[in-house]
């Protein structure tokens, strides 16, 4: 065997080396600036670290911190490795699971002790200490390939029980390697490191918060205490995330929930939300707006059943792939003697819908269909249930009962393209009257799927081809594949929105989907007088309404459009000289269509006006003596310095118009 191998740089350029060379020593012939600055490496596309020998002719790109995915990735993993460490430094005999990277930074799980219980939030100032300690130590981060029956053993030995776990259930042809922290601590994984501690900005991390979690995520293993982190490549970086994060905390849809009186979440019903008449009322106001949006689009609205037998569920596919999401029901009276077994064994079994697509397809095959009749659209504001756990709810974001603006297009092969064009530009009008930008992406075939490979070639064509004739495949819309990450049935077009405050919301979608249609025998007549399988789009814009309206609420920080506001004028009285004209002038604000209430409490102008101000009114009208014996009102407006006088009949003809739906404006 050879002893040079030839590297090729992304430039074109090669160079021979000798078998064993690292990319750290490539980078350090190229120059001194590029060897300090080399984070990894990418070979033949891989991220490897970059003190890895290379034992083979590669493609090199070595990896900077200019590379941010790349580098924030590793740094991420970095800080991980490091809080294991300085957690069983200064806490001996806890054990570690794992630790990945998140989106915005990093967290581990650890079994602290019996002694010591869950680690708590007073205790990360003390672990942050720790790590940048063992940062400053400037440690090497070494990898090593351990025989898998040597590393349980050892983790057996340590009492390191998750760990031998593990390492006893990966696959047996998977090669098992460890990194080491200079010549001590270790920890399994898989990689890549950089190459020390030290490379890591020890101002650029923060450890953040404590919570509880199980054991692979499971209820019925192992409860484990989660530390949470944010790091990032520098202190500047790090310091304007601390920034975003308190302005989100500010947006938090909860508190903000409960200041404005919209809704709450209580244990009685996991998952599940008690809407209060004014949050309900945004609710009303988002669903009468999509009604008009999908009645001009040329969609049928539908209703279907809550509950359908098992029997179905297996035939779409869902039983199969879903079942550990599904709420299921035995189809048969309870038992109501105290003896025995509520439920008998004989039970035959239903669920709840987690979805509505198999329910849409049920509505199509009632009655013959030709091709004349399609496309054919059918829209349900369907409500469905998901056994969400516990512990992955969060407020509106993620419950178990929800309600989708969803549809089903059923077209022919040939009407895809338009179909699908035409729901971009229906997002596009819809989002941008809301105020959002958005980026699209494609997701493409996961590796368990249903339906033949010529299947998902025709239908990631048929959406490429979509997004093209909409004009969407641009930088502008930040267009972009995702392998693997489509749905078990099609693939789907995602419309990532971005918010006030820079943070992205996956939510619109459609999918062109020939797996459902088939399994669930739809067809039509064709011209040729022969039956044919329909293609089946599911779309969703609001995604689900529960979680679009929490986005809502984190993007105007509570401050709603007026058209939205639940309350969109109070009435506040200076005096009880007032009360009278205060009753009149609400009275003509409601016969003009306009949400108001009236305060008459006997309480100073300020603190109604900061009462109201908390709840997001959008506009006090405040009226005192003079006001009422001129027929006029001073109008504050939130978010807005100052007052503004005008007579009644002006202010409501102002408010009218800003309570108007934007799709009503121009009509």
């Amino acid at each position: 065997m050879s002893q040079m191998i030839r590297v090729t740089l992304p430039d074109g350029s090669a160079r021979e080396v000798v078998r064993g060379t690292t990319p750290a020593q490539i980078a350090a012939d190229i120059g001194p600036g590029l060897a300090k600055a080399a984070l990894a490496a990418r070979i033949d596309g891989e991220l490897r670290d970059i003190m890895r020998p290379l034992d083979q002719d590669t493609n090199l790109a070595l990896v900077t911190s200019r590379d941010e995915a790349d580098a924030l990735e590793l740094v991420r993993h970095d800080f991980a490795h490091i809080l294991a460490e300085a957690v069983q430094n200064l806490f001996p005999g806890t054990q570690i699971t794992f630790g990945p990277s998140t989106g915005d930074g990093f967290y581990y799980d650890f079994a602290p002790t019996a002694e010591h219980g869950p680690f708590r939030d007073e205790e990360l100032p003390l672990i942050e200490a720790e790590m940048r300690r063992l940062i400053a130590a400037d440690l090497p981060l070494t990898r090593e390939v351990w025989e898998r029956d040597k590393l349980i053993a050892k983790w057996a030995a340590e009492g390191e029980t998750f760990k031998a776990e593990w390492a006893a259930e990966l696959p047996a042809n998977e090669e098992l390697t460890v990194y080491r922290s200079g010549d001590g601590w270790m920890d399994m994984c898989r990689g890549p490191h950089l190459a020390s501690t030290g490379k890591l900005d020890p101002a650029a991390f923060k450890l953040t918060r404590v919570s509880g979690a199980y054991w692979r995520g499971d209820q019925k293993n192992a409860q484990l205490s989660r530390i949470y982190g944010t790091g990032w490549l520098n202190k500047k970086q790090l310091a304007e995330h601390l920034v975003r994060l308190e302005e989100a905390a500010k947006r938090d849809h909860r508190k903000l929930g409960q200041e404005m009186d919209l809704f709450h979440l209580q244990a009685e019903a996991h998952g599940s939300v008690f809407w209060h008449p004014k949050g309900y009322r945004i609710w009303r106001e988002l669903e009468a707006y999509m009604r008009r949006a999908i009645d001009g689009a040329g969609y049928r609205e539908v209703k279907t059943p809550q509950v359908m037998d098992a029997r179905q569920w297996e035939q779409s596919g869902h039983w199969g792939k879903y079942r550990e999401n599904m709420f299921v029901i035995p189809d048969e009276v309870p038992n109501v003697d105290d003896e025995g077994p509520i439920v008998s064994d004989d039970a035959e079994w239903m669920a709840l819908k987690p979805m509505n697509c198999p329910a849409h397809v049920l509505i199509f095959r009632q009655g013959m269909k030709s091709y004349r009749d399609l496309p054919l659209r059918l829209y349900e504001n369907g409500c469905c249930h998901r056994n969400e756990p516990h512990g992955a709810l969060h407020g509106l974001m993620r419950v178990r009962q929800f309600t989708q603006d969803d549809a089903h297009i059923f077209c022919r092969e040939d009407q895809i393209v338009s179909e699908v064009q035409a729901f971009c530009a229906l997002a596009d009008r819809i989002y941008k009257e809301f105020g959002f930008t958005y980026s699209i992406k494609l997701a493409l075939r996961p590796e368990k799927r249903f339906g033949t490979e010529e299947m998902w070639d025709m239908a990631e064509t048929e959406l490429r081809a979509a997004v093209v004739a909409a004009g969407l495949n641009t930088p502008e819309y930040g267009w972009e594949e995702l392998p693997g990450e489509g749905a078990f049935y099609a693939p789907k077009l995602e419309w990532h929105l971005t918010d006030a405050i820079g943070r992205t919301w996956q939510v619109g979608t459609i999918q062109s989907d020939r797996v459902l249609p088939e399994r669930l025998d739809a067809s039509y007549i064709a011209e040729d007088g022969e039956r044919h399988r329909p293609v089946m789009l599911h779309r969703a814009i609001f995604g689900s309404y529960e979680r679009f309206i929490g986005i809502l609420i984190e993007h105007f920080a509570g401050k709603l459009p007026v058209w939205l506001a639940p309350v969109q004028a109070v009435v506040a009285t200076i005096v009880s000289d007032a009360d009278d004209y205060a009753r009149d002038a609400t009275a003509q604000l409601a016969a003009a269509g306009i949400r108001v209430e009236t305060d008459l409490r006997n309480e100073k102008i300020n603190y109604k006006v900061r009462e109201h101000s908390l709840a997001k009114v959008p506009h006090l009208l405040v009226v005192g003596k003079r006001e009422a014996d001129e027929g006029t009102v001073a109008i504050r407006t939130l978010g807005q310095e100052g007052q503004r006088i005008m007579p009644l009949a002006e202010a409501i003809a102002l408010l009218k118009g800003e309570a108007m739906p934007p799709d009503l404006r121009d009509r």
